[in-house]
Protein backbone atom coordinates (compact mmCIF):
# COMPACT_ATOMS: atom_id res chain seq x y z
CA UNK A 1 0.00 0.00 0.00
CA UNK A 2 1.61 3.26 -1.11
CA UNK A 3 0.85 5.02 2.62
CA UNK A 4 3.48 2.07 3.87
CA UNK A 5 5.59 2.01 1.21
CA UNK A 6 7.01 4.58 -1.23
CA UNK A 7 7.15 4.75 -4.66
CA UNK A 8 10.24 3.53 -4.39
CA UNK A 9 9.74 -0.03 -3.70
CA UNK A 10 7.46 -0.94 -6.06
CA UNK A 11 7.44 -4.16 -6.98
CA UNK A 12 8.46 -4.57 -10.98
CA UNK A 13 5.97 -6.29 -13.46
CA UNK A 14 6.71 -7.74 -16.35
CA UNK A 15 4.74 -6.01 -19.74
CA UNK A 16 1.65 -7.84 -20.12
CA UNK A 17 -1.74 -7.32 -20.92
CA UNK A 18 -4.53 -9.96 -20.17
CA UNK A 19 -8.12 -9.46 -18.79
CA UNK A 20 -9.08 -9.54 -15.04
CA UNK A 21 -12.71 -11.11 -14.14
CA UNK A 22 -15.29 -10.51 -10.78
CA UNK A 23 -14.08 -13.29 -8.39
CA UNK A 24 -17.38 -15.35 -9.23
CA UNK A 25 -17.36 -14.77 -12.72
CA UNK A 26 -15.78 -17.47 -15.70
CA UNK A 27 -12.71 -15.86 -16.89
CA UNK A 28 -12.94 -14.92 -20.93
CA UNK A 29 -9.96 -14.69 -22.54
CA UNK A 30 -9.86 -11.96 -26.07
CA UNK A 31 -7.08 -12.67 -28.41
CA UNK A 32 -4.72 -9.41 -29.24
CA UNK A 33 -3.38 -8.79 -33.14
CA UNK A 34 -0.06 -10.84 -33.17
CA UNK A 35 2.79 -7.97 -33.07
CA UNK A 36 5.70 -8.58 -35.19
CA UNK A 37 7.05 -5.21 -34.94
CA UNK A 38 10.07 -4.32 -32.61
CA UNK A 39 9.00 -3.00 -29.43
CA UNK A 40 9.76 1.20 -28.88
CA UNK A 41 12.46 2.07 -26.53
CA UNK A 42 10.69 3.35 -23.61
CA UNK A 43 13.98 6.19 -24.46
CA UNK A 44 12.33 7.31 -27.62
CA UNK A 45 8.80 6.30 -26.03
CA UNK A 46 9.18 8.84 -22.77
CA UNK A 47 11.93 11.24 -23.89
CA UNK A 48 10.01 14.27 -23.75
CA UNK A 49 8.30 13.49 -20.19
CA UNK A 50 11.51 12.33 -18.79
CA UNK A 51 13.24 15.82 -20.05
CA UNK A 52 10.75 17.40 -17.92
CA UNK A 53 12.67 17.59 -14.61
CA UNK A 54 9.79 16.64 -12.08
CA UNK A 55 10.09 13.18 -13.62
CA UNK A 56 13.07 13.04 -15.33
CA UNK A 57 14.68 8.89 -15.59
CA UNK A 58 14.12 8.05 -11.82
CA UNK A 59 10.39 9.73 -12.09
CA UNK A 60 9.60 6.96 -15.22
CA UNK A 61 11.37 3.92 -13.68
CA UNK A 62 9.10 4.93 -10.80
CA UNK A 63 6.00 5.26 -12.91
CA UNK A 64 7.06 1.97 -14.79
CA UNK A 65 6.77 0.02 -11.16
CA UNK A 66 3.61 1.85 -10.21
CA UNK A 67 -0.18 0.06 -10.24
CA UNK A 68 -3.38 2.20 -10.30
CA UNK A 69 -6.96 1.43 -9.94
CA UNK A 70 -9.56 3.45 -11.93
CA UNK A 71 -13.25 2.79 -11.22
CA UNK A 72 -15.39 3.55 -14.07
CA UNK A 73 -14.30 3.16 -17.75
CA UNK A 74 -16.75 6.35 -18.63
CA UNK A 75 -15.65 9.92 -19.71
CA UNK A 76 -13.61 10.84 -17.34
CA UNK A 77 -11.42 7.12 -16.63
CA UNK A 78 -11.17 6.78 -20.21
CA UNK A 79 -9.06 9.99 -20.26
CA UNK A 80 -7.29 9.24 -17.46
CA UNK A 81 -6.63 5.44 -18.16
CA UNK A 82 -5.17 7.00 -21.81
CA UNK A 83 -3.16 9.13 -19.82
CA UNK A 84 -1.82 7.19 -17.53
CA UNK A 85 -0.96 4.47 -19.95
CA UNK A 86 0.60 7.23 -22.52
CA UNK A 87 2.64 7.94 -19.35
CA UNK A 88 3.85 4.96 -18.90
CA UNK A 89 2.03 3.26 -16.05
CA UNK A 90 3.37 -0.20 -15.84
CA UNK A 91 0.13 -1.45 -14.63
CA UNK A 92 -3.48 -0.64 -14.92
CA UNK A 93 -6.49 -2.13 -13.24
CA UNK A 94 -9.64 -1.19 -15.34
CA UNK A 95 -13.16 -1.40 -13.09
CA UNK A 96 -16.31 -0.89 -15.61
CA UNK A 97 -20.18 -2.24 -15.02
CA UNK A 98 -21.22 -0.34 -18.32
CA UNK A 99 -20.86 -0.90 -22.25
CA UNK A 100 -20.11 1.45 -24.83
CA UNK A 101 -22.98 3.32 -26.15
CA UNK A 102 -23.30 5.72 -29.38
CA UNK A 103 -24.07 8.85 -26.72
CA UNK A 104 -20.38 8.02 -24.76
CA UNK A 105 -18.46 8.59 -28.00
CA UNK A 106 -19.05 12.75 -28.02
CA UNK A 107 -16.48 12.57 -24.75
CA UNK A 108 -15.35 8.57 -24.06
CA UNK A 109 -12.56 8.96 -25.77
CA UNK A 110 -10.66 5.41 -25.84
CA UNK A 111 -13.68 4.00 -27.49
CA UNK A 112 -15.12 4.20 -31.09
CA UNK A 113 -17.78 3.86 -33.70
CA UNK A 114 -17.29 -0.61 -33.41
CA UNK A 115 -16.95 -0.06 -30.04
CA UNK A 116 -20.59 1.30 -29.68
CA UNK A 117 -22.23 -1.23 -32.12
CA UNK A 118 -21.22 -4.27 -30.82
CA UNK A 119 -21.96 -2.70 -27.33
CA UNK A 120 -18.63 -3.97 -26.30
CA UNK A 121 -17.93 -3.33 -22.42
CA UNK A 122 -16.17 -0.42 -21.41
CA UNK A 123 -13.36 -1.66 -19.61
CA UNK A 124 -12.29 -4.49 -22.42
CA UNK A 125 -12.79 -1.48 -24.99
CA UNK A 126 -10.78 0.56 -22.93
CA UNK A 127 -8.11 -2.39 -22.75
CA UNK A 128 -7.81 -3.26 -26.90
CA UNK A 129 -7.33 0.23 -27.53
CA UNK A 130 -4.43 0.86 -24.56
CA UNK A 131 -3.12 -2.13 -26.10
CA UNK A 132 -2.50 -0.49 -29.87
CA UNK A 133 -0.77 2.29 -28.67
CA UNK A 134 1.32 1.44 -25.42
CA UNK A 135 1.69 -2.55 -25.42
CA UNK A 136 4.44 -2.66 -22.21
CA UNK A 137 1.39 -1.28 -20.24
CA UNK A 138 0.08 -4.38 -18.22
CA UNK A 139 -3.71 -3.84 -17.64
CA UNK A 140 -6.83 -5.93 -15.86
CA UNK A 141 -9.86 -5.01 -17.24
CA UNK A 142 -12.57 -6.31 -14.79
CA UNK A 143 -16.19 -6.03 -15.97
CA UNK A 144 -18.21 -6.01 -12.81
CA UNK A 145 -19.70 -3.12 -10.03
CA UNK A 146 -17.75 -2.74 -7.53
CA UNK A 147 -19.62 -3.68 -4.01
CA UNK A 148 -18.18 -4.68 -0.54
CA UNK A 149 -18.02 -7.93 -1.58
CA UNK A 150 -15.41 -7.25 -4.32
CA UNK A 151 -13.86 -4.25 -3.32
CA UNK A 152 -10.48 -6.12 -1.16
CA UNK A 153 -9.89 -8.63 -4.29
CA UNK A 154 -10.39 -5.97 -6.52
CA UNK A 155 -8.11 -3.23 -5.57
CA UNK A 156 -4.96 -4.76 -3.07
CA UNK A 157 -2.69 -5.05 -5.98
CA UNK A 158 -3.09 -1.37 -6.45
CA UNK A 159 -0.85 1.27 -4.95
CA UNK A 160 -3.21 4.24 -5.65
CA UNK A 161 -7.13 4.28 -6.69
CA UNK A 162 -8.53 6.61 -9.08
CA UNK A 163 -12.52 7.40 -8.86
CA UNK A 164 -14.09 8.44 -12.01
CA UNK A 165 -17.51 6.69 -11.08
CA UNK A 166 -21.18 8.54 -11.67
CA UNK A 167 -22.63 7.73 -8.22
CA UNK A 168 -21.95 8.30 -4.62
CA UNK A 169 -22.93 5.25 -3.07
CA UNK A 170 -19.89 3.78 -5.00
CA UNK A 171 -17.73 7.01 -3.78
CA UNK A 172 -18.22 6.33 -0.11
CA UNK A 173 -17.79 2.64 -0.57
CA UNK A 174 -14.34 3.85 -1.84
CA UNK A 175 -13.40 6.18 0.89
CA UNK A 176 -14.17 3.55 3.44
CA UNK A 177 -11.89 0.87 2.10
CA UNK A 178 -9.42 3.16 1.34
CA UNK A 179 -9.19 4.77 4.80
CA UNK A 180 -9.20 1.56 6.36
CA UNK A 181 -6.49 0.13 4.42
CA UNK A 182 -4.31 3.47 4.35
CA UNK A 183 -4.58 3.52 0.26
CA UNK A 184 -4.67 7.00 -1.45
CA UNK A 185 -7.27 7.55 -3.70
CA UNK A 186 -8.10 10.89 -6.32
CA UNK A 187 -11.74 11.99 -6.59
CA UNK A 188 -13.10 13.48 -9.63
CA UNK A 189 -16.49 14.54 -11.13
CA UNK A 190 -17.54 16.39 -14.76
CA UNK A 191 -21.02 17.11 -15.09
CA UNK A 192 -22.00 20.23 -17.70
CA UNK A 193 -19.44 22.64 -17.65
CA UNK A 194 -18.13 21.83 -14.24
CA UNK A 195 -14.97 19.62 -13.23
CA UNK A 196 -14.27 18.52 -9.44
CA UNK A 197 -11.19 16.71 -7.70
CA UNK A 198 -9.76 16.04 -4.16
CA UNK A 199 -6.95 13.90 -3.44
CA UNK A 200 -7.61 11.75 -0.43
CA UNK A 201 -4.49 10.85 1.54
CA UNK A 202 -5.40 8.59 4.82
CA UNK A 203 -3.69 8.25 8.33
CA UNK A 204 -1.73 4.97 8.11
CA UNK A 205 -2.90 2.29 10.09
CA UNK A 206 -2.77 2.39 13.96
CA UNK A 207 -0.62 -1.07 14.22
CA UNK A 208 1.74 0.22 11.51
CA UNK A 209 5.42 1.74 12.69
CA UNK A 210 6.66 2.87 9.23
CA UNK A 211 6.60 6.94 9.01
CA UNK A 212 4.10 7.87 6.66
CA UNK A 213 5.15 9.27 3.32
CA UNK A 214 2.90 12.26 3.60
CA UNK A 215 0.67 14.19 5.67
CA UNK A 216 -2.52 12.59 5.98
CA UNK A 217 -5.92 14.95 4.34
CA UNK A 218 -9.15 15.18 4.78
CA UNK A 219 -11.10 11.96 3.49
CA UNK A 220 -14.50 12.59 1.49
CA UNK A 221 -17.00 12.39 4.45
CA UNK A 222 -14.92 14.69 6.29
CA UNK A 223 -16.12 17.27 3.79
CA UNK A 224 -19.22 15.51 2.83
CA UNK A 225 -20.65 13.71 5.94
CA UNK A 226 -23.43 12.20 4.12
CA UNK A 227 -24.49 11.86 0.60
CA UNK A 228 -26.49 14.24 -1.15
CA UNK A 229 -30.09 13.48 -1.22
CA UNK A 230 -32.92 14.83 -3.68
CA UNK A 231 -32.35 14.90 -7.92
CA UNK A 232 -28.67 14.56 -8.05
CA UNK A 233 -27.76 15.93 -12.07
CA UNK A 234 -26.53 13.48 -14.09
CA UNK A 235 -24.95 14.11 -17.63
CA UNK A 236 -28.16 12.23 -19.00
CA UNK A 237 -30.32 15.70 -17.06
CA UNK A 238 -27.58 18.48 -17.08
CA UNK A 239 -25.43 17.54 -20.52
CA UNK A 240 -21.52 17.44 -20.51
CA UNK A 241 -18.97 19.02 -22.27
CA UNK A 242 -15.98 16.87 -22.89
CA UNK A 243 -13.41 19.38 -21.89
CA UNK A 244 -14.81 19.41 -18.37
CA UNK A 245 -14.38 15.63 -18.43
CA UNK A 246 -11.03 15.86 -19.66
CA UNK A 247 -9.93 18.87 -17.26
CA UNK A 248 -10.99 16.70 -14.39
CA UNK A 249 -8.82 13.70 -16.01
CA UNK A 250 -5.98 15.72 -16.78
CA UNK A 251 -5.59 17.21 -12.87
CA UNK A 252 -6.50 13.86 -11.37
CA UNK A 253 -3.86 12.20 -13.97
CA UNK A 254 -1.43 15.01 -12.78
CA UNK A 255 -1.81 14.69 -9.26
CA UNK A 256 -1.40 10.87 -9.32
CA UNK A 257 2.42 11.77 -11.23
CA UNK A 258 3.39 13.72 -8.33
CA UNK A 259 2.70 10.86 -6.09
CA UNK A 260 3.64 7.76 -8.22
CA UNK A 261 6.67 9.73 -8.62
CA UNK A 262 7.74 10.19 -4.99
CA UNK A 263 6.35 13.64 -4.37
CA UNK A 264 3.10 13.65 -2.51
CA UNK A 265 4.13 17.18 -0.88
CA UNK A 266 3.10 18.84 -4.30
CA UNK A 267 0.08 17.08 -4.10
CA UNK A 268 -2.95 20.27 -3.93
CA UNK A 269 -4.58 19.92 -0.28
CA UNK A 270 -8.23 21.34 -1.65
CA UNK A 271 -11.16 20.48 -3.06
CA UNK A 272 -11.31 22.15 -6.42
CA UNK A 273 -14.13 23.02 -8.77
CA UNK A 274 -14.26 24.65 -12.44
CA UNK A 275 -16.74 25.97 -14.09
CA UNK A 276 -15.42 26.13 -17.99
CA UNK A 277 -18.58 28.18 -19.26
CA UNK A 278 -18.92 30.84 -16.60
CA UNK A 279 -14.77 31.46 -15.35
CA UNK A 280 -15.92 30.61 -12.17
CA UNK A 281 -13.52 28.75 -9.76
CA UNK A 282 -13.52 27.92 -6.27
CA UNK A 283 -11.43 25.70 -3.94
CA UNK A 284 -12.25 23.99 -0.12
CA UNK A 285 -9.43 23.32 2.04
CA UNK A 286 -8.61 19.58 2.72
CA UNK A 287 -5.36 19.95 4.32
CA UNK A 288 -6.62 18.24 7.57
CA UNK A 289 -8.71 15.39 8.67
CA UNK A 290 -11.48 16.00 11.14
CA UNK A 291 -11.17 14.47 14.00
CA UNK A 292 -14.93 13.80 14.55
CA UNK A 293 -15.57 12.29 10.76
CA UNK A 294 -16.82 9.08 11.99
CA UNK A 295 -15.14 7.81 9.06
CA UNK A 296 -11.29 8.61 9.45
CA UNK A 297 -11.56 10.00 12.98
CA UNK A 298 -13.81 7.34 14.65
CA UNK A 299 -13.36 4.31 11.36
CA UNK A 300 -16.88 3.16 11.00
CA UNK A 301 -17.05 1.64 7.82
CA UNK A 302 -20.84 1.10 7.41
CA UNK A 303 -20.86 1.89 3.62
CA UNK A 304 -17.73 -0.97 3.21
CA UNK A 305 -19.93 -3.06 5.98
CA UNK A 306 -22.68 -2.77 3.05
CA UNK A 307 -25.03 -1.19 5.68
CA UNK A 308 -28.61 -0.52 4.11
CA UNK A 309 -26.78 -1.10 0.58
CA UNK A 310 -29.75 -1.51 -2.12
CA UNK A 311 -29.49 -4.32 -4.23
CA UNK A 312 -30.66 -2.38 -7.03
CA UNK A 313 -29.40 1.20 -8.45
CA UNK A 314 -30.33 3.63 -10.52
CA UNK A 315 -27.62 4.13 -13.31
CA UNK A 316 -29.13 7.71 -14.05
CA UNK A 317 -30.01 7.32 -17.97
CA UNK A 318 -33.40 5.56 -18.04
CA UNK A 319 -32.14 2.03 -17.14
CA UNK A 320 -32.10 0.18 -13.54
CA UNK A 321 -29.23 -2.02 -12.81
CA UNK A 322 -30.26 -5.52 -11.17
CA UNK A 323 -27.01 -6.90 -9.19
CA UNK A 324 -28.76 -8.51 -6.60
CA UNK A 325 -28.51 -12.67 -8.28
CA UNK A 326 -24.64 -13.13 -8.60
CA UNK A 327 -24.10 -16.91 -10.26
CA UNK A 328 -22.85 -17.51 -13.58
CA UNK A 329 -24.98 -17.27 -16.88
CA UNK A 330 -24.74 -19.70 -19.55
CA UNK A 331 -25.04 -17.53 -22.43
CA UNK A 332 -25.85 -20.22 -25.09
CA UNK A 333 -28.35 -21.52 -23.07
CA UNK A 334 -29.97 -18.38 -21.80
CA UNK A 335 -29.64 -17.66 -25.84
CA UNK A 336 -31.65 -21.26 -26.88
CA UNK A 337 -34.63 -20.42 -24.21
CA UNK A 338 -35.13 -16.92 -25.11
CA UNK A 339 -34.92 -17.31 -29.03
CA UNK A 340 -38.71 -18.94 -28.93
CA UNK A 341 -39.91 -15.37 -27.81
CA UNK A 342 -41.69 -13.70 -30.82
CA UNK A 343 -41.84 -10.72 -28.92
CA UNK A 344 -38.03 -10.70 -28.33
CA UNK A 345 -35.54 -9.09 -31.18
CA UNK A 346 -31.66 -8.22 -31.21
CA UNK A 347 -30.82 -11.24 -29.86
CA UNK A 348 -27.37 -11.65 -29.25
CA UNK A 349 -24.36 -12.15 -27.21
CA UNK A 350 -20.24 -12.88 -27.21
CA UNK A 351 -18.41 -14.14 -23.99
CA UNK A 352 -18.72 -10.56 -22.31
CA UNK A 353 -22.64 -10.21 -22.73
CA UNK A 354 -25.63 -11.09 -23.94
CA UNK A 355 -28.47 -8.26 -25.26
CA UNK A 356 -31.44 -8.29 -26.54
CA UNK A 357 -34.86 -6.18 -27.06
CA UNK A 358 -38.54 -6.37 -25.75
CA UNK A 359 -40.71 -3.73 -26.87
CA UNK A 360 -39.16 -0.37 -25.32
CA UNK A 361 -36.83 -2.38 -23.06
CA UNK A 362 -33.31 -3.42 -23.60
CA UNK A 363 -31.76 -5.73 -21.62
CA UNK A 364 -28.16 -6.57 -21.26
CA UNK A 365 -26.86 -9.43 -19.29
CA UNK A 366 -23.53 -10.23 -17.96
CA UNK A 367 -21.35 -13.32 -16.81
CA UNK A 368 -21.79 -13.29 -13.26
CA UNK A 369 -26.43 -12.60 -13.53
CA UNK A 370 -26.08 -8.95 -13.18
CA UNK A 371 -28.43 -6.64 -16.03
CA UNK A 372 -29.16 -3.37 -16.80
CA UNK A 373 -32.54 -2.59 -18.16
CA UNK A 374 -33.01 0.38 -20.12
CA UNK A 375 -36.19 1.97 -21.04
CA UNK A 376 -37.48 2.30 -17.70
CA UNK A 377 -36.75 4.01 -14.31
CA UNK A 378 -39.57 1.53 -12.35
CA UNK A 379 -37.74 -0.52 -9.61
CA UNK A 380 -40.45 -3.00 -9.62
CA UNK A 381 -40.65 -3.32 -12.71
CA UNK A 382 -37.46 -3.79 -13.65
CA UNK A 383 -37.41 -6.39 -10.91
CA UNK A 384 -40.47 -8.35 -12.55
CA UNK A 385 -38.74 -8.29 -16.22
CA UNK A 386 -35.89 -10.00 -14.50
CA UNK A 387 -37.57 -12.35 -13.11
CA UNK A 388 -39.71 -13.55 -16.34
CA UNK A 389 -36.65 -13.68 -18.96
CA UNK A 390 -34.12 -13.75 -16.93
CA UNK A 391 -34.74 -15.89 -14.10
CA UNK A 392 -35.62 -15.45 -10.38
Amino acid sequence: MMSKHPASTFEERPPSIHIGTPADAQPSETPLPNRTEPAIPESDRYSRQILFPGIGATGQHLLASAHVAIIGIGATGAASASLLARAGVGTLTLIDRDFVEPSNLQRQILFDEADARESLPKAEAARRKIALFNSAVSVHSHIADLVPANIHELLAPAHLILDATDNFETRYLLNDYCVQQSKPWIYAAAIGAYAATMNILPLPEEQSHEPAPYAPTACLACIFPKPPTGPVETCDTAGILSTAVNLAASIQTTEALKLLTNQPHLMRRTLLSHDLWSNEQSEITTAKPNPACTVCGQRIFTHLAGVGRPHITLCGRNSVQIHEHHRPVDFTAMRDRLAPHADIHDLRFNDLLLRFKRGPHTFTLFPDGRALIQGTTDITLARSLYARFIGS
